[in-house]
């Protein structure tokens, strides 16, 4: 759920009878499960997440086919981007984590998408002008100086980012009321003025807000463990008290519920006059 990615999947029936499990059970396999990439499949009968009306992916996908040189941001290990059926015929994607960037090029390289290793806050390696296209899915942050710089005239930016206190009935479970200033971070209007300022068009900007449901303490575990930025520092051991205390509530009172926030970009760089 990255800033992102990121979402648990939302295939498996909730209402499925399992077995309880014990507490320590649920922990040691959420703390040995891998966290690599944006695959949320781990999730399955775990956790739930209702997906944007908008349908990202597949609105992505008809982009790709119709554009010449893309760029995917912030790529993760690539599953999103892998899922287009048609990709352009020059195709790149960046990503900053040392394992992300072996998955992707493993998942991409197949289908002709270069992969280039690039941490999240510098610029991005590309000359002005390059892409008609760039895409991201969760980024950690749009740094939209450099969208509209690596942009040609006339192209789009079309991205799903993560909205403001996004699952934060999980963060402040953990860490107690954030302030207002940390609750507004990621705000959609704010996006929107940084984009303008960096001289982007908005095409489109849509908002929604999504049920999230945990069914087990594992799966909040594993969330944290992948999600980094949610709880940074976060650790069984730092934790334990409570996450016992909340194995024992969704046990009694079933599962644990958080909201996340998206927010969908069209943008678009003015062509040349």
């Amino acid at each position: 759920m990255n800033n992102g990615p990121t979402a648990p999947s939302d295939r498996p029936d909730p209402t499925a009878p399992h077995p309880p499990r014990s507490f320590d059970a649920l922990v040691a396999e959420a703390q040995a499960a891998p966290t690599e990439g944006w695959d949320f499949s781990w999730f399955e009968g775990r956790a739930t997440e209702a997906r944007p009306s908008w349908r990202y992916a597949e609105a992505m996908a008809r982009r790709l086919a119709r554009a010449r040189a893309s760029l995917d941001v912030q790529t993760g290990g690539g599953e999103v981007l892998a899922s287009a059926t048609t990709l352009p015929p020059l195709a790149v994607a960046t990503e900053g984590w040392p394992a992300n960037v072996a998955k992707a090029t493993a998942l991409l390289h197949p289908r002709g998408v270069a992969v280039v290793a690039s941490p999240e806050d510098a610029p991005l390696p590309f000359a002005d002008g390059a892409f008609d296209l760039v895409t991201s899915r969760h980024p950690v942050r749009a740094r939209f100086g450099e969208i509209a710089r690596v942009l040609r005239p006339g192209g789009t930016y079309f991205a799903q980012h993560v909205g403001p206190a996004s699952a934060f009935e999980v963060v402040e479970y953990f860490l107690g009321p954030q302030p207002p200033e940390v609750r507004a971070a990621r705000h959609p209007d704010r996006e929107r003025a940084e984009a303008e300022v960096a001289g982007l068009e908005v095409v489109d900007l849509r908002a929604e807000r999504l049920r999230m449901e945990f069914f087990d303490v594992g799966a909040v575990v594993h969330f944290l463990r992948k999600v980094v930025w949610m709880v940074p520092g976060f650790s069984v051991e730092a934790y334990r008290p409570r996450l016992r205390e909340l194995h024992e509530r969704i046990e009694a009172e079933g599962p644990f519920v958080a909201h996340s926030t998206r927010h969908l970009f069209e943008l678009r760089k003015p062509p040349h006059p």
